[in-house]
């Protein structure tokens, strides 16, 4: 690894980091150079997250040295990690949702004088800070009521409050749309000018090959390779994080597309919802993989909770030919429709519970008796289903919160196809995955769609709703644009439609 002592602010020589017998890292190198962004790459599981807990005073070292200015780095706690100039955003989100955007940015360094707390002051000082990032967000509003990609952004803006001379950003544009994302890119760009290390996590390879100078590559818990932007590519760093090549990232469609004699399954006329959605009119297939596409913003998942129930919306639904109306979502699941939401983590599963108990959640009906749980039969059936998607972890009694967010997302998926769905509506279903666990998701798709359950797919990420969908919808401030074959579509075109250029 090439080394120039005077740019490297922050040095690591053989770290390691066990829980028991479990070894999550072993003889990491790393050297972090001033004004330059180096990218963390790696599959969930290969120890990025485990490290950055380590650098951020989360959790110790098991071995090793690290050195911050030349001067060892071992911090006890985050404050004690910021205190020597290293801030981290972390890809979970650590904010209250019953406080202010404002308390949260400087929650813990609220200015005060005499004891109390000056809500003009802190007022004052997050609006500036929120105006110098160029961040769209009102600083008066309650973090509750913002939408995930404006929570994304309130994280990065508590992160950045820092005077730091290193920034960890981990996954912060999983949930942002492309224009949040440049803004976050203009921010990377004046830190790094400013002479700040970055260190970068993410799993979009054409970010990752626009913003990074220097790339180190993780596989298993051990250092691979760290290379250049500019002396690699795509092809070679997902050879080395997965150790294997990946000639075709979205599986090819099993057998031809539903023909036009076919009868669509769901039908939707005229949907609208006050302040969030207008006449939205589609049908989707058996066997069809319909892609929903659009800007934050752009109405799309509120679309899909109505069509589950979670909201109320005027229109007209027909499932297989019949009207279609819905209580709630537990209706919803009754007549056959499944949704796997874009917040797994606080409405997809119960992190403390089992995954047999996240797999089976929502299709009790099925291993129970008179009322009674059959735990045998349970087990038996979230073993199979977590079998069929290739769920790793060490039994179904592994609570669901120690899993990898890949086979996190595995175990959402599972839940769902336990019920047995007629259609199932995904929401940003790959969102914060990582290459390798992506392309199984996607095979999982496409063997969904092989047997004939109709999908609908909400993504963010404009390769992915091109690769996988055999028509496309795009939204733009609330109304459906268009819905295309994908074929007679370019990314360009997308776009154009998602920004309300072409009507």
């Amino acid at each position: 690894m090439a080394e120039t002592p005077n740019d490297v602010v922050l040095s690591l020589r053989d770290v390691s980091k066990t829980f028991g017998p479990i070894t999550a890292i072993r003889r990491m190198d790393l050297d972090v150079r001033r004004g330059r962004v180096h990218t963390l790459l790696g599959e969930n599981g290969a120890g990025k997250s485990t490290l950055m807990k380590i650098l951020a005073g989360v959790q110790p070292a098991t071995g090793g040295t690290i050195t911050l200015d030349g001067r060892p780095f071992a911090p006890a706690n985050p404050q004690q990690a910021a205190e020597r100039g290293l801030s981290i955003v972390f890809q979970e989100l650590s904010l209250a949702n019953t406080l202010t955007v404002a308390e949260n940015i400087l929650a813990t360094r609220e200015p005060a004088r005499f004891g109390f707390i000056s809500d003009r002051r802190l007022i004052e000082r997050a609006e500036a800070l929120v105006r110098e990032l160029g961040l769209p967000v009102d600083v008066r509003a309650r973090v509750g009521d913002l939408s995930i990609a404006q929570r994304q952004l309130v994280e990065i803006a508590k992160g950045l409050s820092h005077d730091a001379k290193i920034v960890i950003l981990d996954e912060p544009t999983s949930s942002l749309s492309d224009a949040e994302a440049e803004i976050l890119f203009g921010i990377i760009g004046r830190l790094t000018q400013a002479g700040k290390a970055v260190i970068y996590i993410s799993h979009r390879m054409e970010e990752i090959l626009r913003l990074s100078d220097d790339i180190t590559v993780m596989r298993d818990g051990e250092y691979v390779a760290t290379l250049e932007k500019d002396r690699t590519g795509i092809d070679e760093l997902i050879a080395l994080m997965v150790g294997r090549e990946m000639t075709e990232i979205y599986p090819p469609r099993l057998g031809p597309a539903p023909g036009a004699g076919v009868a669509p399954v769901l039908e939707v006329s005229g949907l609208s919802r006050e302040a969030e959605f207008h006449d939205i009119s589609f049908a989707v297939k058996p066997g069809e993989i319909l892609g929903f596409f659009g800007l934050v913003g752009s109405g799309r998942s509120e679309v899909m909770k109505a069509l589950f129930g979670m909201t109320r919306a005027e229109g007209e639904v027909r499932l297989d030919g019949a009207p279609l109306t819905l209580s709630g979502p537990a209706e919803a699941i009754a007549r056959g429709l499944g949704f796997v939401t874009e917040n797994r983590k606080e409405e997809g599963l119960v992190l403390g519970q089992s995954l047999r108990h996240n797999i089976t959640m929502a299709s009790l009906g099925r291993v129970s008796s008179r009322g009674f749980l059959r735990r045998r039969l349970e087990g038996r059936q979230a073993r199979e289903e977590s079998a069929r998607l290739g769920v790793r972890a060490a039994s179904i009694e592994a609570a669901a919160g120690t899993l990898s967010g890949g086979n996190q997302q595995k175990v959402v998926l599972a839940k769902w196809l336990m019920t047995r769905p007629r259609v199932l509506i995904l929401d940003e279903p790959t969102r914060g995955v990582d290459v390798g666990a992506k392309f199984e998701i996607y095979r999982i798709i496409r063997d969904l769609a092989a047997e004939g359950t109709a999908i609908v797919m909400v993504s963010s990420e404009l390769p992915e709703v091109l690769g996988l969908s055999d028509r496309v919808a795009v939204m733009s401030e609330g109304r459906l644009q268009t819905i295309a074959d994908r074929t007679d579509l370019t990314p360009e075109r997308v776009m154009s439609f998602a920004t309300g250029q072409t009507k």
